[in-house]
């Protein structure tokens, strides 16, 4: 379990579903942490120390742990996992299917859906034509298989605990209405599972107001 001695902080921002992810799997876990909100509308240069010498691409979300910086959100919640024992770190087989997740995040889900609602919501004018069509069409592919895991009745994406691969299919979930996108059953109900979850918080919550 974490150690009295260890000194945690996370820097992110409230657009940042990935920094969502870290805060929620730190929040649930009862990791004592500091929080650090970075402006990412600044340029890279301008942005404050540490976290401009730490972040190694630049990129909230940013841990550091007792000095050691951690970048990338699902590193990061391999991270927490290692730290904590739990999450998916309770044996080498349990955390090889959360690894299987994570990287299926990084290249399906976790690619068209932060898209998506950054054109619909933010920015349209930054896609060309034709792009929102196509993050359409493969979070279509991308929800279907999730729902189709999800729909043997397990309660969390492994087994009936939730890992760190959970928090990494839900951070930006948990902004569907902003995506325009619409969830199936199985899905709700497994995202209503997670807001159940103890210390559970809200992106607002955990990261402050969004800045339009």
């Amino acid at each position: 379990m974490p150690g009295m001695q260890d000194e945690i902080t996370l820097y992110g921002n409230a657009n940042s579903g990935h920094a969502y992810k870290v805060a929620l799997m730190l929040a649930v876990s009862g990791v004592v942490h500091d929080y650090q909100a970075i402006d990412i509308d600044q340029p890279h240069g301008q942005r404050p120390e540490p976290f401009r010498s730490l972040a190694r691409f630049g990129q909230v979300p940013l841990l550091v742990h007792n000095g050691e910086p951690y970048a990338q959100s699902d590193a990061i919640l391999c991270h927490l996992a290692q730290h904590t024992g739990g999450f998916g770190a309770e044996s080498a087989s349990r955390m090889a299917r959360v690894h299987e997740w994570l990287f299926w995040e990084a290249n399906r889900l976790g690619m068209c859906l932060p898209q998506l609602r950054w054109a619909r919501s933010f920015a349209p004018q930054e896609y060309p034509a034709g792009a929102v069509d196509w993050l359409q069409g493969r979070f279509d592919v991308d929800i279907a298989r999730l729902e189709a895991e999800l729909a043997d009745g397990r309660a969390f994406i492994i087994d009936e605990l939730p890992t760190a691969a959970d928090f990494s299919l839900c951070g930006y979930l948990f902004w569907a209405d902003a995506a325009k996108v619409a969830l199936p059953p199985h899905v709700a109900a497994w995202l209503q599972r997670i807001r159940a979850l103890p210390n559970w918080q809200s992106p607002e919550s955990l990261l402050g107001p969004l800045r339009t």
